[in-house]
């Protein structure tokens, strides 16, 4: 344990732009946020898998460090810094109410490729999901419901955006994704790894999801922003289109409800 007392301590001077995505993607960096994340990230960085050894630092305020304090064996060899709350908001240049950061190596994505694809059965497809919530919501649910990756289309947001994180409770960093490029070609390559593509599309012609079955083939679920949906381009290539029934009281689900509802039925319906 390493104590800060001062705001411009150089040691914890990175912190400072935990706030400003861009400025921390520059450096390389990422930033995880909260008790159970920086958790998950210690020991993903303390194994032998991708993010081995990507942890750089730990920022906590001594109630985090005390309830922490258990596992921060994980984190040898990994600076943890503790500074008092009032420091701490300082340093960031807002409140951290769970007062508890994490800087980590940010790795390059990997494009698709066979290789990539190898030993995967369901993947995620995601094509213009610029909410960062909707990014970590798809992640955990995917994580939850036996999702093997998630490959990113243009627009997407970033996986590693600390809401990102957040919202997927560190599934974005248990669940691999891959940038789909290019695109829509991506999507070629999919179906000739084997994969069906399965638009997700409130379109009058889609048919209903509980009267489609998947098999025990390889799937691609793919989805669309809210509001523009799927491009055309995107609804080309699917060989499904699906749709999920709803009232008439709305037209549309959020993205991240609708692809944890369908992951859904692809997992009961091959366990069935």
């Amino acid at each position: 344990m390493i104590a800060i007392a001062a705001l411009d301590d150089p040691r914890v001077e990175a912190y400072r732009q935990v706030g400003d995505h861009d400025a921390l993607e520059a450096e390389g960096l990422f930033v995880a946020e909260g008790r159970l994340v920086v958790a998950r990230l210690l020991a993903l960085s303390a194994g032998a898998g991708r993010w081995a050894g990507t942890a750089r630092s730990v920022l906590l305020s001594p109630a985090a460090f005390e309830s922490m304090s258990g596992g921060l064996e994980l984190s040898l060899g990994v600076p943890v810094y503790v500074a008092p709350q009032d420091v701490m908001n300082g340093i960031v240049g807002f409140n951290i109410h769970r007062g508890c950061l994490a800087l980590a190596r940010r790795l390059p994505v990997p494009t698709l490729s066979d290789e990539l694809l190898r030993g995967r059965s369901c993947a995620v497809v995601l094509e213009g999901v610029s909410n960062p919530d909707n990014i970590g919501g798809i992640f955990r649910s995917g994580a939850a419901l036996g999702a093997d990756l998630v490959a990113l289309g243009p627009g997407c947001a970033d996986p590693l955006y600390r809401k990102s994180i957040r919202t997927s409770i560190g599934a974005t960093l248990a669940l691999p994704f891959v940038a789909a490029q290019p695109w829509p070609d991506a999507l070629g390559r999919l179906r000739r790894t084997g994969f069906t593509i399965v638009a997700l599309t409130p379109a009058a012609d889609a048919r209903p999801l509980q009267g489609w079955r998947p098999g025990q083939g390889r799937v691609a679920l793919l989805a669309g922003a809210e509001g523009s949906g799927l491009s055309d381009q995107a609804l080309a290539a699917a060989d499904v289109r699906l749709a999920i029934p709803l009232t008439d009281r709305v037209d549309s689900l959020n993205v991240h409800t609708a692809v944890a509802i369908a992951l859904y039925h692809i997992r009961v319906s091959r366990e069935s």
